[in-house]
């Protein structure tokens, strides 16, 4: 069984489900270049609790977690099957108390990426949620606790954006973003690339910037996952995306092998 990558996507808005574009186009070429998962376990940025939650359900649902976009959008089904067995691992593997939880479902910031990478569907998904609650560390160690899947051909598919900030969006500047977007995106990328993984936690302290592009967590927190999941000798095989839109939103995605 392959050792499988760790992928960390930034999905924007719903409508790329529904659209080709370059983004899309950078997603279903990732899906072709890694091995095909046994199972994905998608951390998104929609699924954010009062402590961690677990899906184990056999058949999670589809929800349309998004308000005022076009009908079409919501006809999207992604019925993949679920893994009850491997959230049972993951739950055994998480130090932090975690509950199952299976109110929620396979939200759009996970089904809008995964019909470019895998639209058959028959690959099993389960989300493990993200506690609003909880300081950076336990994000990260959460991924590190949850490394070992990587071995049982499971893809840790962590998907938000490293600039997220809806209040500041410019519908005028198209493909183009503020300074201070830039200057984040960058000292995020800087530090992937130089692996110092304590820069990123720290995000806050170490970089002016962060209070416009992270004005909430829950869009730079499924990084954490990601970057607590790779092992010193992955590296950085992929930045894809690498870009700014509507001044306040940043598309960069990292794949590590």
């Amino acid at each position: 069984m392959s050792r499988m990558p760790v992928v960390f996507v930034g999905h924007g808005s719903p409508m790329n489900a529904i659209e080709i574009n370059d983004y899309t186009r950078a997603w279903k070429s990732i899906a072709a270049r890694i091995p095909k998962p046994e199972v994905i376990l998608s951390i998104s940025a929609h699924w954010f609790t009062k402590g961690t939650k677990i899906m184990n359900e056999e058949a999670p649902k589809t929800i349309y977690d998004m308000y005022g976009f076009s009908k079409e959008l919501y006809e999207v089904v992604y019925d993949s099957p679920g893994s009850p067995s491997v959230a049972k691992l993951a739950k055994e593997l998480i130090s932090k108390d975690t509950q199952y939880d299976n109110s929620w479902g396979i939200d759009h910031g996970t089904w809008s990426v995964l019909v470019h990478m895998y639209p058959n569907r028959e690959i099993p998904v389960f989300q493990i949620s993200i506690d609003a609650y909880a300081p950076p560390e336990a994000h990260y160690n959460i991924g590190r606790e949850l490394r070992s899947l990587r071995e049982q051909g499971v893809l840790i598919f962590a998907t938000g954006n490293i600039v997220h900030n809806l209040r500041l969006v410019d519908w005028h500047m198209g493909s183009k973003g503020f300074d201070w977007a830039y200057e984040f995106d960058d000292y995020i990328y800087e530090s992937i690339i130089q692996k110092d993984h304590e820069k990123i936690i720290n995000y806050k302290e170490c970089c002016n910037a962060a209070k416009h592009a992270v004005p909430t967590p829950d869009h730079f927190y499924p990084l954490l996952y990601a970057l607590g999941a790779t092992e010193e000798k992955d590296r950085v095989s992929s930045v894809f995306n690498k870009s700014c839109e509507l001044g306040s939103l940043t598309m960069t995605s990292y794949l590590w092998e």
